[in-house]
């Protein structure tokens, strides 16, 4: 069955007074709900997620097909607006797969152990302290990876960039003469942005998968911008209301299974030549 491992949507208790922090500025509002808008940042309400002390993530070990990332700092506005929807396609499709919000998680700046000796970056990662060590072990363990993107000074958001860093231990084992661990598996992005720059965004992105050995789904980006001529307040109502949004976002997460379903990771078992820098 599909499972999901983020909600986008709180609830609090009638009459309880509860903590709720923004989890894009760290802002602390004590209320029954959350704030309209955050009054550090102005993110909307739905950023903010139930104070509480914050549990490290771990992996369970149980099989999906799917892992499912938002890379934008805004976990709900419009790059998550093109998450949801691939989510919903993966659901229709009875695909199993794990939703994950980049920025609910704590991954920390790469060390960059391979620039001081090449040997030092290991696998599993040297740091064990943040959550990057289990999204590592679905990387692993999943035959596909989605990943979207909004779109900062024409590039990808700066959490997303720390995540793919934090990948280079497994694109490591190649030079180190080891058993890889992620080629052959499925690749496809999502770029949304008020501006320029979605290709660029979109490319620098699957050269890091494509570095790891994953394959680019055939048809597998999608891009949405509205335009600088806007003001950024109406980018929502503009996705929201955007028929090319959804029906490119499906396909990308339709081309994503049916290039899976074909069990390529398998066929693709010690056949490949790994030629990564």
């Amino acid at each position: 069955m599909p499972s999901s491992t983020s909600e986008i949507k709180n609830s609090a208790v009638p009459n309880q007074v509860t903590g709720w922090r923004c989890v894009v500025c760290e802002f602390v509002f004590e209320g029954v709900a959350p704030p309209k808008g955050c009054p550090r940042c102005s993110s909307t309400s739905r950023e903010f997620v139930p104070l509480k002390d914050r549990v490290k993530l771990t992996y369970d070990g149980e099989p999906f097909d799917v892992l499912l990332i938002n890379g934008s700092t805004h976990r709900a506005n419009n790059t998550g607006y093109m998450v949801d929807l691939a989510e919903q396609e993966l659901i229709a499709r009875g695909v199993s797969y794990r939703r994950y919000n980049l920025t609910e998680y704590t991954i920390d700046h790469c060390w960059c152990c391979y620039s001081m000796k090449a040997e030092f970056c290991t696998y599993p990662c040297r740091n064990p302290s943040d959550d990057m060590p289990a999204f590592h072990e679905m990387l692993a363990a999943s035959k596909a990876v989605i990943v979207a993107s909004s779109i900062n000074w024409n590039n990808m958001s700066a959490r997303l960039k720390d995540f793919l860093d934090r990948t280079t231990c497994m694109q490591n084992l190649f030079h180190l003469n080891k058993q890889g661990l992620t080629q052959g598996k499925i690749a496809g992005i999502l770029i949304c942005g008020h501006e320029d720059g979605a290709i660029t965004t979109a490319m620098d992105i699957y050269l890091n998968f494509q570095q790891m050995g994953y394959i680019l789904a055939p048809f597998g980006i999608a891009f949405r911008t509205h335009g600088s001529q806007f003001n950024s307040s109406t980018d929502a109502e503009f996705f929201r209301n955007d028929e090319m949004v959804i029906a490119d976002t499906k396909g990308v997460v339709r081309n994503v299974i049916e290039l899976m379903q074909l069990e390529i990771e398998p066929r693709l078992k010690d056949k490949l030549v790994p030629v990564s820098e």
